[in-house]
């Protein structure tokens, strides 16, 4: 019995910040040294991204000139956390209140992720056996896992597991956790949820880490139905065929995320890209054993990160095309990134039967996850169809 994708759903928050227009307050903040001011429009100018999404309308209202709330407002509304005053200043709000507008604002992108994908599945919510959550950028108890079952209406005897602080590689080991519980279970339908509002930990700094991670990370949501069963299968999916695990040399101290006073602090130096380029052949070779790989799903970690993948594999300039698109449109969103792309390349026109998709992403340590998967269509012509009459993405209000 082979687990497979019956579908995957995404979610963002409707909130929009255009690159420049970031990278113009960022570097505009007073007491910024000139230095920084450079580091900034290079980052971001050089970044491949157009645009991202974001849980702090405060900050999209005042980019937009709507003005910011009173930064005194003790109880401002869900995803509203003071983070900007009206002269324009960045705050620095303490990590307690940015935790408190993830638990005010996740659960619905959780929610919105999860129920386009049961619904492109034909998955009645209950039916649903097991649910594995995936975040890193906040925490409360009971957590998303236990939310979902809320306002889903899943079983309340539903399996329950939370994949937390992980990073950007989180959603293939999640993955693989929901093969292996259909192997162990062949009825099992299993709900996977990815959520990350990395927009939450923003703030202003001379560190040349804090102005990478500003202008690389976004807010977003993504969910996967993983069966089994072979009555399940639709019109399309995706078999999950292997997974591996690799751990670099190096890089243990070069991607970190930890947990500070003002909001959770991510490095991320400039080596990184260095070392996946350096260790990809190697790490992908083990991987695929001789496999053939018609198509490419890697995560974009960064411009730097997808070119530095592209050059260590020898591939075309077009075999990350779907990467960089969802990069450009959306930034990192950190684990729901890979999703939004295996949503892209599962729902696209050029998607044939039988055809391998190698997906990798990358996280603390510095780790590789990856997984084989092979597509599966059973008619194109309805399929097309049917993906050209799908939003590929819903608005999250």
């Amino acid at each position: 019995m082979t687990a497979r994708i019956l579908s995957i759903g995404t979610a963002v928050p409707p909130a929009v910040l255009p690159q420049d227009a970031v990278r113009d307050l960022f570097a505009s903040q007073p007491g910024i040294s000139r230095l920084s001011q450079r580091l900034v429009r290079a980052a971001f100018d050089v970044s491949a991204i157009e645009t991202r999404h974001t849980v702090l309308t405060e900050l999209a209202d005042a980019l937009e000139g709507r003005g910011a709330a009173d930064p005194a407002d003790a109880a401002p509304a869900a995803g509203r956390l003071p983070v900007i005053d009206d002269a324009g200043l960045l705050l620095s709000p303490p990590t307690g209140a940015r935790n408190d507008t993830y638990i005010a604002t996740a659960p619905a992108l959780f929610a919105d992720a999860a129920r386009e994908a049961l619904a492109a599945a034909s998955v009645d919510p209950a039916d649903v056996t097991h649910v594995i959550t995936v975040s890193c950028t906040g925490m409360f108890a009971p957590g998303p896992d236990y939310r979902l079952v809320r306002d889903l209406g899943l079983p309340t005897s539903v399996e329950r597991y939370h994949l937390g602080f992980i990073g950007c590689a989180a959603a293939v080991p999640a993955l693989r956790a929901a093969a292996r519980m259909c192997a162990a279970q062949p009825e099992a339908v299993v709900l996977v949820v990815c959520a990350e509002l990395c927009t939450l930990h923003f703030r202003v700094a001379d560190d040349p880490d804090q102005i990478l991670a500003a202008s690389l990370f976004a807010d977003g949501a993504a969910a996967a139905v993983i069966s089994g069963d072979p009555a399940r299968r639709g019109e399309r999916w995706l078999d999950l065929e292997r997974f591996a695990t690799a751990v670099t040399d190096d890089g243990e101290r070069d991607m970190t995320w930890t947990i500070g006073d003002a909001g959770f602090e991510m490095v991320l130096s400039a080596e990184v890209p260095r070392i996946i380029g350096r260790e990809i052949r190697d790490a992908v070779d083990g991987f695929l054993g001789g496999a053939s790989v018609d198509t490419w799903a890697v995560h974009p970690g960064g411009r730097a990160v997808v070119d530095r993948v592209e050059a260590g594999l020898g591939l075309p300039a077009e075999a990350l095309a779907a990467s960089r698109a969802v990069l450009r449109d959306y930034g990192n969103m950190s684990s729901a990134t890979i999703l939004f792309i295996l949503q892209s390349l599962l729902r696209g026109d050029d998607l044939r039967d039988g055809e391998t998709i190698a997906t990798i992403a990358f996280g603390p340590g510095l780790t590789m996850e990856a997984a084989l998967l092979t597509a599966g269509v059973l008619n194109p012509a309805a399929a097309h169809q049917d993906a050209a009459l799908t939003e590929p993405v819903a608005s999250w209000t």
